[in-house]
């Protein structure tokens, strides 16, 4: 691996979790990440550790490969989610399939990386994954907004329950966070707050029964709105 920035010693240390069945290919992330500038609070080796150590560390951000010892990274993710649901999962695996990342995103995992990457791109996948923001090896990204695409175009039940009704103020915030800007860029564009962004931000979450801006771009890409 190559040699990545650091991370700003100024900033608090964004701590982070690696799950890999390879311990020497652990081992080297973990020491890639730590001088890196990162806290690396705990490692595992499948879901059932992945989710013990995640309850117990609570970790930013979990990197997750998708092959483990008693099951897979789509597994796992579930499972740390539901015991550290602040976490955000980034997956870097050897795998580039199209059913794996889009079992991974499923999941709820937030980027998904392969491991061809140089320690360079991992650091700053790691870094912006800890903000928030959705990180793909190019490529990988066109395959999921293809593929929610495709959901979205689906014909919706006749009983299905209506789509939440956003403000055309909401639904503009709701676009600009797909694009993964952060509020005050935001509010720079739409020449608001930085405090009345973040107040869309947290009416569109309570509108539309979600948990973080994760899950709000991803909701913008199903409705077509990135």
């Amino acid at each position: 691996m190559g040699d990545p920035g650091q991370v700003g010693e100024d900033e608090s240390r964004v701590t982070v979790m690696v799950v890999d069945d390879h311990p020497m290919w652990r081992d080297g992330v973990s020491r890639d990440l730590d001088a890196a500038g990162f806290e690396v609070v705990a490692t595992a080796d499948g879901v059932q550790a992945a989710a013990r150590r995640a309850a117990a560390t609570s970790p930013d951000v979990v990197l997750m490969d998708m092959q483990l010892l008693d099951g897979n990274g789509a597994e796992a993710t579930a499972a740390v989610l539901e015991v550290a649901p602040d976490a955000h999962v980034l997956v870097l695996s050897a795998s580039s399939e199209r059913d794996d990342v889009l079992e991974a995103v499923k999941a709820g995992a937030s980027g998904y990386l392969v491991k061809s990457a140089s320690s360079a791109e991992l650091i700053d996948a790691v870094t912006a994954t800890a903000a928030g923001q959705a990180v793909f090896t190019p490529g990988l990204a066109g395959l999921v907004l293809g593929e929610y695409r495709r959901m979205s175009t689906a014909p919706a039940p006749a009983d299905g329950p209506a789509l939440p009704t956003l403000t055309e103020r909401e639904t503009e915030v709701l676009r600009l966070v797909a694009k993964g800007l952060t509020a005050r860029q935001i509010g720079t564009r739409l020449n608001l707050s930085h405090r009345t962004v973040e107040n869309h931000v947290q009416s569109t979450l309570r509108k539309l029964q979600l948990a973080n801006r994760v899950e709000l771009a991803r909701y913008a890409i199903e409705q077509g709105l990135d």
